[in-house]
C-alpha cells in the first residue's frame, strides 16, 4: 500500500470515530474581533421600566483586536455644542449634558467562552470609577453581522443590553 492510501485510511477511519454532528465550534474570541456599531442599548430597571440608555439614534462603537485590546465609545446624539468652542471652557450646563450623555473606556479584555463572558480590564476611561473593577458583559448572541450583549451592572443601574452590526 502506497502511503498516500494508508495516510487517506488512517484519515478516514478518524472521521469515523468523531460524534455524528459534531462540527467545528467557533471561538468568541475569534469571531469577536472587528470594529462594531451600535444599533441600539436599551437598559431595563428593576422595576421593569426600560428606556434607551443613551437616547434615540444613538451612535457608539466598539473595537476588539486579536491581541486582546478593545476600545469602546458610546454617546448621545443630541450632545450638546460647547459655546465657548473650546472643551476646558465648557458651561456647568453643558459638561454636565456631555458626561451624561457619553462614555468612552479602553484596555484588554479576555473572554471566558464557557461562561460566554467578556471580561474587561479598563485602562482608561471618562468615568474613572470604573478602574481597577473588572467588568463583565455576556453575550447573548454572536453571528458574523451582529453582536448581542448584557451588562448586568452599568453605572447608572438596572441591566444595559447593547447590540450591534459589525462595520464594513
Amino acid at each position: 500500500m502506497k502511503w498516500c492510501h494508508m495516510l487517506y485510511a488512517a484519515a478516514a477511519s478518524g472521521f469515523a470515530f468523531m460524534p455524528q454532528g459534531a462540527v467545528a465550534q467557533k471561538l468568541i474570541k475569534d469571531e469577536l474581533v472587528g470594529t462594531w456599531n451600535v444599533i441600539s442599548q436599551e437598559q431595563t430597571f428593576p422595576d421593569g421600566s426600560k428606556r434607551l440608555a443613551f437616547g434615540p439614534d444613538s451612535k457608539g462603537v466598539n473595537v476588539y483586536t486579536s491581541d486582546g485590546r478593545f476600545f469602546v465609545l458610546f454617546v448621545r446624539n443630541d450632545l450638546p455644542r460647547i459655546a465657548a468652542r473650546d472643551r476646558t471652557k465648557a458651561t456647568a450646563e453643558e459638561a454636565r449634558a456631555i458626561v451624561a450623555g457619553s462614555i468612552g473606556y479602553f484596555g484588554f479584555y479576555t473572554v471566558d467562552e464557557a461562561s460566554r463572558m467578556i471580561v474587561y480590564r479598563v485602562e482608561g476611561t471618562t468615568l474613572v470609577n470604573m478602574l481597577g473593577v473588572e467588568q463583565k458583559r455576556v453575550v447573548v448572541t454572536l453571528t458574523a453581522d451582529e453582536l448581542r450583549y448584557q451588562n448586568a451592572g452599568p453605572s447608572t443601574g438596572g441591566q444595559i443590553e447593547v447590540a450591534l452590526r459589525r462595520a464594513n
